[in-house]
């Protein structure tokens, strides 16, 4: 495996290897890295983890990896991402790729995992990937955490983005887990209209979620004993100079739109995190 990283990390990666902080156990692992300006080889497999927002550099940054036969695994949230790499590499090269983990980068380069939930779900979306989904999910079956092969990744990826939507929306707007809104007066109202406005652009799309999805997704977000919130908010916390906004949240609103949906509170709660990137460039 080869990590295409920016210099500054390359440096810390070189000198310190790959170190996870981790629930499960700490790991240590020398790896093998490469520059944008370096991609000199063909991969099988191109596994992109970058940030929503640096998307658009990151395409460029593969493009000289990707050769006839390879395929590229998102593991991003929402669906703009999978709209820009069809445009640029074709359907037929991007699998469906789903994460649910919590991590983040420490400050001296390590990566803490934050829990001990870890699951990983892939699956092709056009019939040419399907024995190349099946290899690579043979690779990842052999890791640690739970790993699926999916048949309708499509579906999942709309189910993991209704719950990431709605999550970031409430938990970002008000600075606080989902315990903590939902411990306030009108904190379960705000949550569920959230739900409620996600789940009508999936809806219009041509993705219903399923009762067993609908569950899935209230256990987690109406959970008045939860100290879950989305990363973006742990971001919003730290000062992050960029945060997944536009991805996250901009995207389901002009899906909404195109469909003649109503979303008053993803409104708001969109205009919160523009005002926070706005506050960031000015300062």
């Amino acid at each position: 495996m080869t990590f295409l990283v920016r210099p500054k990390r390359q440096e810390v990666l070189q000198a310190n290897g790959i170190a996870v902080k981790s629930v499960s156990g700490d790991t240590l692992s020398n790896v093998k890295t490469v520059l944008a300006e370096d991609v000199d080889a063909r991969y099988d497999l191109v596994l992109l983890t970058c940030k929503a927002y640096d998307l658009k550099s990151a395409i460029a940054s593969i493009a000289p990896a990707v050769a006839e036969n390879s395929v590229i695994l998102p593991l991003l949230n929402g669906l703009a991402t999978y709209d820009a790499l069809d445009r640029h590499f074709g359907r037929h090269r991007v699998l469906g790729g789903i994460a649910y983990i919590a991590t983040k980068l420490l400050p001296n380069g390590d990566i803490a995992h934050l829990s001990p939930f870890d699951k990983l779900i892939i699956g092709p979306r056009d019939p040419v990937q399907t024995d190349a989904a099946r290899k690579i999910f043979e690779c990842f079956s052999r890791t640690a955490g739970d790993r699926t092969l999916s048949e309708r990744i499509e579906a999942q990826l709309w189910e993991k983005w209704v719950m990431v939507c709605a999550g970031a929306a409430a938990t970002c707007l008000m600075r606080a887990t989902i315990g903590q809104i939902m411990h306030t007066a009108r904190g379960e109202h705000l949550i569920r209209a959230l739900i409620s406005e996600c789940q009508q652009v999936a809806r219009r799309s041509g993705f219903a979620l399923e009762d067993a999805a609908v569950c899935s997704l209230e256990s987690s977000l109406l959970d008045p004993d939860s100290a879950w919130a989305a990363s973006m908010m742990r971001d919003i916390d730290i000062g992050a100079q960029q945060i997944e906004a536009d991805a996250i949240v901009g995207d389901m609103i002009q899906r909404a739109k195109q469909h003649s949906i109503d979303t008053p509170y993803l409104d708001v709660a969109y205009s919160h995190l523009q005002a926070y990137g706005l506050q960031r460039t000015a300062s």
